[in-house]
């Protein structure tokens, strides 16, 4: 797997916490019976779907509503809660939107499943530097992975940022699974902003 590359500021002397979710390559469909006019925008399956809170989905084929129809490869929608069989898009307001008629689908990537994994981030200040300047990993609690719910959330307490004195750094991190075999998951440089307050 290619590592996904993502920078980050970081604020001095404040929390950071971020919250990531791996996608599979394997896609998953459920018929869509139903799309509200409201704001927001609940969408009714057919039968239960297993979409994670926060997971990425994509819409075809809807009719009437067509608006709802995500077009371009590049568009998606976040589910912000849901039940057995309803998603609902807070940030779709579809109240102006034609009726839905009938028809559409509902797709998303599957969650890779994360039982088993463990991980591990390093934060140094250049590639090549021996000084690792915080280490966090699952059995420190700096990396929570929740296989419940899909997750793995960095977590940086602001007693410890406020140690933090570069002005740029690179990180990467690995997740190991229970056999052992290890993926670079994610990488990229991280922007210090010095705190005035404190």
């Amino acid at each position: 797997m290619e590592p996904a590359k993502i920078n980050y500021k970081i604020y001095q002397g404040s929390t950071f916490t971020e919250t990531l979710r791996w996608e599979s390559e394997t896609k998953q469909y459920a018929p869509i019976s139903a799309i509200t006019q409201a704001a927001p925008c609940v969408i009714t399956t057919t039968s239960a779907h297993t979409v994670p809170i926060n997971w990425r989905i994509r819409i075809a084929g809807a009719l009437g509503m067509k608006d709802i129809n995500t077009i371009a490869d590049d568009a998606y929608y976040l589910v912000t809660s849901k039940t057995s069989n309803t998603l609902t898009l807070n940030q779709v307001n579809s109240a102006a939107y034609a009726a839905y008629t009938g028809g559409g689908i509902l797709s998303w990537n599957m969650p890779v499943p994360l039982t088993g994994y463990t991980a591990q981030m390093q934060i140094r200040e250049t590639l090549e530097s021996t000084t690792v300047i915080a280490e966090l990993t699952t059995a420190n609690g700096r990396i929570v992975i929740d296989p419940v719910n899909s997750v793995i959330s960095i977590n940086l307490t602001a007693a410890l940022t406020a140690t933090f004195n570069f002005d740029s750094a690179v990180y990467s991190m690995e997740l190991t699974d229970a056999q052992s075999n290890v993926f670079q998951f994610l990488n990229g440089s991280l922007s210090l902003i010095k705190e005035v307050t404190r």
